[in-house]
Parts: C-alpha cells; sequence; structure tokens
C-alpha cells in the first residue's frame, strides 16, 4: 500500500460555510457580553463594531497571506482589531480566545456535509489513517464543531495553525501533520477546497495527492498556483478514489531491484545541503563599529545557549538577542540590529553543486528522502530555501531538533526519522559531516556517507562532490552510475 493516511482540510471540505451581514449583525449583541465580562465597555452600535470587527480581521487576513503566521487571539484583537483603541490590554488578552471563538462559531452559518460520517467510516475500514489540518485563529472551533458533528473521533492528528503558529500553504504544517501520523510525506493524501492554500501546500510538502472539492462560496481572492490531482464535488467520490489507488498495490519501481536493498537516505542540512560563505563576517565588522573586539570570554556560556535554542527551549529571536549580548551589545536599537545582521547571515545560504539534480534523481529513482537537523531555525525557514532551489517537494521526513527537544547523536532523533518512513535502520543511509553525527547514525545501525567532512569524521562511505552519493555502492543504481 502507498497510501497510509488522509488529511482533511476543515471549512470548506468537512464542512460547508457561508454568510450574510444580517447574520453577522444579529451575532454581535454576544461580542459586547463578552467585551463587557472583562469590564470593557464600548459605546457604538451593532453596526460600528460589526465593522471595525471586519475591517480588523481582513487586515489580519492580509497580514496571515503575506506572513503565513498564526497569531495568537490576543495579538490579533489588540494589533488589527483594536489597534486605535485605549483598552485595558490585561483585560482584552483575557477574553481575545473567547471572543475569536464566539466569531468563528456565530459569524458563519456551517453546516457538516452530510455524507462525512460514511466516507470517513470507510475511509477507516481500508485502514488508513485520518488526520485534519487547518487554518484557525482560536483554538476551540474545530474541536467544537467536530464533536457537534460527532466524528472528532476519526481524526488523529487534528492539526490547527493556531496551536502550530504557521499556516496553510506554508508545507511545514504539513509536514508536521505528517510527523504525527507517522507516515512519509509521499504516501500522504491531502483534500481541501482552496488551490492556493490546500493543493498548493500538500504540493510543497511533497503529498502523494492533493486533491481538491468543490466549495460554492467566494472568498474574494485569488485562488490558483497549482493543480489539483482529482477534483470532486461530493466527498464519496474521494473513497472510490482510494480504492482505485490502493488496488494498484505498492511495489517500488524497477530500478529499485538493486541488490544493497536501501530504501531511505536521511541528510543533516547545514553543511550538507548548503553552506553559508563569509558567515560571521558582517556580524563581527558590526562589532568593531561599536568598538568591541567580537571575542566572546564565555564561550561555555554561548555552548549552553546554542543547546537551548537546538532543543527548543527558547525561540530563535531570544537565541539571538542573548546572543548578541554576549558579546556586549546593550543598547536598544544595537541590540536589534545585531539581531538583524544574525538573521541575514543566517539566510545567506548557498547550496552545494549538484544537490537540486542529485536530490531529484534519488526521488526519481524510489527513494525516500529525510532531513534530520540540529537547527534553531524553523522548519518553515528551511523549507522556504529548499524551495528557491527547486527541491521542496523531495522530503519525505524533516526531523528537526527544536520541534523534538533532542539532538544528534542522540538515538532518539534517527529513530524518529526511521519510525516516520516507517524503515529499518539497516535500510537507511545517513549523510553527514561530524564525527558526532555520523557516529550517532552508525551506533544506531544506520550506514553513513560523510561529505564536506571534518578531518576526524569516520563513515562507512566518502564522497568529495555531492553528486557522488549517486554512484555509492550502497546507493547506485546503474541509470546514475555515470553521472
Amino acid at each position: 500500500m502507498t497510501i497510509q493516511a488522509i488529511f482533511f482540510d476543515m471549512g470548506g471540505t468537512i464542512e460547508t460555510f457561508g454568510y450574510t451581514r444580517q447574520l453577522r449583525l444579529e451575532a454581535t449583541p454576544g461580542i459586547f457580553t463578552i467585551l463587557a465580562s472583562a469590564g470593557i465597555h464600548l459605546d457604538i452600535s451593532n453596526d460600528e463594531l460589526l465593522d471595525i470587527i471586519t475591517n480588523g480581521l481582513a487586515r489580519y487576513h492580509i497580514h496571515s497571506l503575506e506572513t503565513m503566521l498564526e497569531l495568537p487571539p490576543q495579538r490579533v484583537w489588540r494589533e488589527f482589531i483594536f489597534p486605535g483603541y485605549t483598552l485595558d490590554a490585561e483585560a482584552m488578552d483575557s477574553i481575545a480566545e473567547k471572543a475569536t471563538l464566539y466569531i468563528e462559531t456565530h459569524y458563519y452559518k456551517r453546516e457538516m456535509r452530510p455524507e462525512i460520517p460514511q466516507v470517513l467510516e470507510s475511509i477507516k475500514d481500508l485502514g488508513l489513517k485520518i488526520g485534519l489540518i487547518s487554518n484557525v485563529c482560536s483554538r476551540g472551533q474545530v474541536p467544537q464543531n467536530l464533536d457537534e458533528y460527532g466524528i472528532r473521533n476519526y481524526f488523529n492528528p487534528i492539526v490547527l495553525s493556531s496551536e502550530y503558529g504557521r499556516r496553510k500553504p506554508d508545507p511545514a504544517i504539513f509536514h508536521y501533520a505528517a510527523r504525527l501520523a507517522n507516515a512519509p510525506t509521499s504516501e500522504c493524501v491531502y483534500i481541501g477546497d482552496r488551490i492556493a492554500r490546500d493543493i498548493v501546500g500538500a504540493r510543497k510538502a511533497g503529498f502523494k495527492f492533493a486533491i481538491q472539492i468543490c466549495h460554492d462560496f467566494n472568498h474574494g481572492e485569488s485562488d490558483e498556483g497549482a493543480i489539483p490531482d482529482l477534483v470532486i464535488h461530493k466527498m464519496d467520490e474521494l473513497v472510490d478514489f482510494l480504492k482505485k489507488e490502493i488496488g494498484k498495490g505498492g511495489n517500488p519501481p524497477e530500478n529499485l531491484g538493486y541488490a544493497r536493498s536501501i530504501r531511505a537516505i536521511l541528510f543533516d542540512a547545514g553543511d550538507i545541503l548548503y553552506h553559508r560563505p563569509g558567515k560571521g563576517d558582517r556580524f563581527r565588522e558590526f562589532l568593531l563599529t561599536l568598538g568591541l573586539s567580537g571575542n566572546l570570554a564565555d564561550e561555555d556560556g554561548r555552548n549552553l545557549l546554542i543547546q537551548k535554542a537546538y532543543r527548543g527551549q527558547i525561540t530563535q529571536d531570544e537565541f539571538r538577542e542573548e546572543l548578541v549580548r554576549m558579546y556586549g551589545v546593550n543598547q536598544p536599537d544595537e541590540v536589534n540590529t545585531g539581531k538583524g545582521i544574525l538573521a541575514e547571515e543566517d539566510d545567506s545560504v548557498e547550496f552545494f553543486d549538484g544537490v537540486p539534480e542529485t536530490l531529484l534523481a534519488l526521488k526519481d529513482a524510489g527513494y525516500l528522502l529525510g532531513i534530520i537537523t540540529d537547527t534553531a531555525n524553523p522548519i518553515s525557514t528551511k523549507l522556504n530555501w529548499f524551495d528557491q532551489g527547486g527541491f521542496v517537494h523531495v522530503w519525505d521526513s524533516i526531523i528537526s531538533s527544536s520541534e523534538l527537544g533532542i539532538r544528534k547523536p542522540e538515538p532518539g532523533i534517527y529513530q524518529a526519522a526511521l519510525h516516520q518512513l516507517g524503515v529499518t535502520a539497516c535500510k537507511t543511509v545517513f549523510v553527514g559531516h561530524k564525527e558526532s553525527e555520523l557516529k550517532g547514525a552508525r551506533e544506531v545501525g544506520i550506514k553513513t556517507v560523510a561529505f564536506n567532512f571534518d578531518p576526524d569524521a569516520h563513515a562507512d562511505f566518502y564522497i568529495q562532490t555531492f553528486q557522488e552519493l549517486l554512484t555509492v555502492p550502497a546507493i547506485a543504481f546503474e541509470e546514475h552510475m555515470n553521472l
């Protein structure tokens, strides 16, 4: 079977929705009641409050489209809905989630597609995992409506942008959901109503199929960017499609019939797929302009800070600020400048020669490809780099230390990748450059390839160029032996 998991969108997919201004006007007194419960009283009419909310959410919508960030409700109300009002911030924050949930459940008329329960039961009978990925500002709307429809028990995982912090079409949220489901992205299917969010995001995440279901709602914005694998009008059509695909079987491509039987190739990211020429130069120049030497006395403190960031114990922004201050920068504007320089240097990646072509060749040959990275960078940042490189879609798994809270060479981080990909260590290769990470892979039982390697690195195989990966005996397949 080459399909393991089916992920659904919520609004427009599991349920249809719509609204009228009259519906929203009739619901608006409830917002006044919620505000009053926190001691916030506005001397305005229902119409005026509705316009304030509508305009504020429109501004937030534009912001979310540009950044793919899902901000907490507290920030949405303070920064987008009531930015010009002098309100008690603590009081507003205390009811922001409740007010957002009220809007999402009362400003729309929502109805479950009537065929959904039987469709979910049929998919369950096929032995497939069922999950959900939804863009939503509150944490309560999706669980509440699933409970009302009596179908919440079918979905695991339920991934909400309000909890993850990133919105579709960012492929990071799709990767996160696939990891929670323990399924390679290439064995996942996504179904949603929006091309620009659902189909584009699933495509970039490398999902096997991206299916669009029609929803009669005018969003008033462009909806393009990819072509769905299938367009359906009723969810029953999804079951027929899945049965047909499952019936085709899941045999690997013929060119995987080589003797070494490697199924998956895992990569470190930094200094394997990309490097940063001149990293640190601009930051050192910045320190010199402030009369600072650029020497760090507390090296142990720096290493501890890196550990915290790489294990997700502090945010990347907190890491950069503390690091800048460690070098003696204290003025707020100078701290912000230093943080900005660190961010720009971090973003200045260059891919090694042959990386896109080699990864695409390995993907076409049927290998499962994954990343195991020690990083403070969000997965979304790395995926954006890969998107620019033309190979964002090749990854079946991305395991990040800051998401899992563990680092290489701890065995758990390698095992997480093996678990998601459904492969054993003896059928896996890890490509790295540091002795510690290569040793960690070997101790788990994974074969190792060293590239751009440190002098003390030990591995089963060594390559001088990235393209040579195609000729490593454990990996090589005849079609590409001469590349």
